[in-house]
C-alpha cells in the first residue's frame, strides 16, 4: 500500500491496529505519520499520542503504552520509530528490548490503538522471526525512495488537494531543479502555494524565483558546456558558482563525481544494463541515471575520460598551488580543447 491508499483507506475505515511504513524516503514517512495523527483529535493528542526512539527507548515502555486504554478519548496511537532490531544492523550498547512480548502484542493486539512502526530502511530482515510474526500483523505502507514519475504524480495530487493547479511546465521545472528529489520536492511546496495563495496557480516563473538549484543541478549545466567545448559559457558557470561561495574545491568535486558517473553510464550501457538497472548497481538517482545517459550517448567515452583526467589534474592543483581557480579551469578548457582537435 502507498501513502495516497493509506489516505483513501484512513477516511473510508476503521484504522488496523498494526501498520508497518518501511522505506527510506524521509518525506513519505512523515507524510504517514501526518495521517495517522488526524485519527486522533488534536485536543486528545496530549494523552493519547504516544512517540517511542526505539535506539533510546525499550520496547516494553512502547507495548505498556499500546495497551492502555484511551485517555477520554476512542483510540489511542502509538508510534514506534527506528526499530533496528528488524534489520540486520548491529547497535553498541543497544537497549534491551523483550521481543517476545512484541510478538505476543502482534498476535493480539489492542483493538482501541493504533500502533505504528517507522522502519527508516531499505528493507528487514526476514530471517528474523519477529519480522515475519510483523509482516504477517501489519498493514505495510511503502515509504521507498519514489521514482520521477511518482514524485510528479504525488506533488501534483498533494497540490490538487489542496486546492492548487500547477502548469506542467513548472512540475519539469521544479523536477529539474531538485533533481526529482520528492523531499526536496515537497520542501519547496510551502513557499510555492504561498507565493500562489491568492489565483492557486503555479508557473514555471514562480518555480524558477523560488526554487533554487543545487550544485549538482548547476554543475551538470557546466558539464554541457565543457563537452561543448563552450569556453565563454563553462567560464562563465564557473564563475557564477565561486561568486555563490562555492569553494573551489568542492566545485571540482562535484566535476569529477559527474564525469565519473558519465564513464560508468556509458561503459555498462553497452553492456545492456537497463536505466533501472543502472540507478541500483550504481547507487543512483534514477532521474540523474537518464540525465546522464542522455548526455553520454552524444560523446565519446575518449571525451568522457580526457574531460575526468584534466579534473583530477585541477584537484591536484588545487591542493598543492596558489593559483587562481578559474585560471585553472580556463587553462583546463584550453587543453581540452586541444585534445579533442588532436582526437579528430
Amino acid at each position: 500500500m502507498d501513502i495516497t491508499e493509506l489516505s483513501q483507506q484512513l477516511k473510508k475505515a476503521s484504522p488496523a491496529p498494526i501498520y508497518l511504513v518501511l522505506g527510506t524516503q524521509q518525506a513519505l514517512q512523515q507524510q504517514a505519520l501526518d495521517l495517522f495523527l488526524t485519527l486522533i483529535p488534536e485536543s486528545e493528542r496530549v494523552m493519547n499520542v504516544g512517540r517511542y526512539d526505539m535506539e533510546t527507548t525499550p520496547v516494553a515502555m512502547a507495548l505498556d503504552d499500546a495497551m492502555s486504554a484511551p485517555f477520554f478519548g476512542k483510540r489511542r496511537l502509538v508510534v514506534i520509530n527506528k526499530p533496528y532490531f528488524l534489520t540486520g544492523e548491529k547497535k553498541r550498547g543497544k537497549i534491551d528490548h523483550d521481543l517476545d512480548s512484541f510478538k505476543r502484542y502482534l498476535a493480539q493486539p489492542e483493538m482501541t490503538t493504533t500502533l505504528v512502526i517507522l522502519a527508516p530502511y531499505e528493507k528487514l530482515d526476514g530471517r528474523k522471526g519477529i519480522v515475519k510474526t510483523l509482516k504477517r500483523a501489519a498493514v505495510t505502507i511503502s515509504a521507498a525512495p519514489l521514482n520521477e514519475q511518482q514524485a510528479r504524480q504525488q506533488v501534483v495530487g498533494r497540490l490538487m488537494g489542496a486546492g492548487f493547479q500547477i502548469d506542467q511546465a513548472a512540475v519539469d521545472e521544479l523536477v529539474r531543479r531538485t533533481n526529482a528529489d520528492y523531499g526536496l520536492m515537497i520542501a519547496n511546496l510551502a513557499k510555492l502555494k504561498l507565493l500562489a495563495y491568492q489565483d492557486k496557480h503555479i508557473t514555471q516563473a514562480q518555480v524558477a524565483a523560488l526554487v533554487p538549484q543545487s550544485l549538482d543541478e548547476n554543475v551538470f549545466d557546466l558539464v554541457t558546456a565543457v563537452l561543448r567545448h563552450d569556453q565563454v559559457r563553462a567560464l562563465d558557470l564557473y564563475r557564477q558558482l565561486l561568486a555563490g561561495q562555492q569553494q573551489p574545491l568542492r566545485i571540482n568535486a562535484v566535476l569529477v563525481g559527474q564525469f565519473r558517473l558519465l564513464i560508468q553510464l556509458k561503459v555498462l550501457s553497452r553492456r545492456g544494463l537497463s536505466q533501472g538497472n543502472l540507478a541500483k548497481q550504481l547507487n543512483v538517482h534514477p532521474y540523474r541515471v537518464k540525465l546522464g545517459l542522455q548526455t553520454a550517448r552524444r560523446f565519446s567515452l575518449l571525451a568522457l575520460e580526457n574531460a575526468y583526467l584534466g579534473l583530477i589534474r585541477i584537484e591536484r592543483a588545487l591542493k598543492t598551488t596558489q593559483r587562481d581557480p578559474a585560471l585553472l579551469f580556463q587553462l583546463f578548457m584550453l587543453q581540452y580543447a586541444h585534445q579533442a582537435k588532436v582526437a579528430n
